[in-house]
């Protein structure tokens, strides 16, 4: 029965991932933290459960994803090696960070964050930078240092794992204020969101193991049953997702989805505070 929960979770949030063009972990961890509540979890440990087991399936959705934009040609390649130690060893650190946030903190966090991200859907998408007219591999773009590229990552690795995101609402942004072009910045993050998933579901195995969780069926932070539900469904359900997208109006479904997660930002906001 759990499995088939999982599965249907999956679904809704690979068709949702799809269909707004968003990353999976907006969806997927206000349904994993409703549904673990309702399986009676402990209450410190449901939502580090949410955010650990979001982050192993983007392991799986982030590499369909990346092997799309790459064959498009959208991924800067350069940028990524320089981003990618700073996200992969800044996620595992915020997986440890996450670890001695209380539940009930971390709840009020990924609430705030999820309203920050519906305030964006709605009110923001009409600036677009257009880029160089000759950037088709990212070179005209005057990006930061090396190093400072290495320590941009860290910090969005340290909110992706406190979020349980593949980082894409931070690091498209973060490109497109250096003039990368909205493609390249959307495949690079694609791209990017690999090594994060991959060192922040670590961290919350990790960490999670350290703290001894007494859940069936998981490895520290890590609900193996979600992981294996939700990865192999959104597979299949992300691709239709884009298909329904591109008959809808790609500005009507931002700010449903954009209501959709402010709902469950305040419903996060209301469960922490009363």
């Amino acid at each position: 029965m759990e499995l088939i929960i999982f599965l249907i979770i999956g679904a809704l949030a690979g068709f949702a991932a799809g269909l707004f063009g968003v990353g999976g972990g907006t969806i997927i961890v206000p349904l994993l933290f409703i549904v673990f509540t309702q399986m009676d979890y402990s209450p410190d440990s449901i939502m580090h459960l949410a955010l650990g087991t979001s982050l192993a399936t983007i392991i799986v959705t982030s590499i369909s994803s990346l092997m799309a934009h790459n064959k498009k040609g959208a991924v800067m390649w350069p940028v990524f090696k320089n981003l990618a130690p700073g996200l992969a060893i800044g996620c595992f650190l915020g997986a440890g960070i996450a670890g001695q946030i209380s539940g009930l903190y971390l709840q009020l966090i990924v609430g705030v964050f999820l309203l920050w991200v519906a305030y964006k859907m709605f009110f923001g998408g009409k600036k677009q930078v257009v880029g160089h007219a000759n950037d088709v591999a990212g070179a005209d773009t005057e990006l930061p240092s090396k190093p400072k590229q290495l320590a941009a990552g860290g910090v969005i690795g340290i909110a992706s794992a406190i979020f349980g995101i593949g980082g894409g609402s931070l690091t498209v942004p973060y490109l497109t204020r250096y003039g990368v072009v909205m493609q390249k910045a959307v495949g690079t993050s694609a791209a990017c969101g690999l090594p994060i998933a991959i060192a922040g579901a670590l961290g919350f195995m990790f960490f999670g193991m350290q703290q001894q969780v007494d859940v069936p069926n998981t490895i520290g932070f890590v609900h193996i049953y979600a992981f294996l539900g939700i990865s192999i469904m959104s597979f299949f359900t992300a691709k239709l997702g884009a298909k329904v997208a591109h008959i809808l109006s790609p500005e009507l479904l931002k700010k449903c989805f954009a209501v959709l997660l402010t709902v469950v930002g305040c419903y996060f906001l209301f469960k922490g505070l009363v």
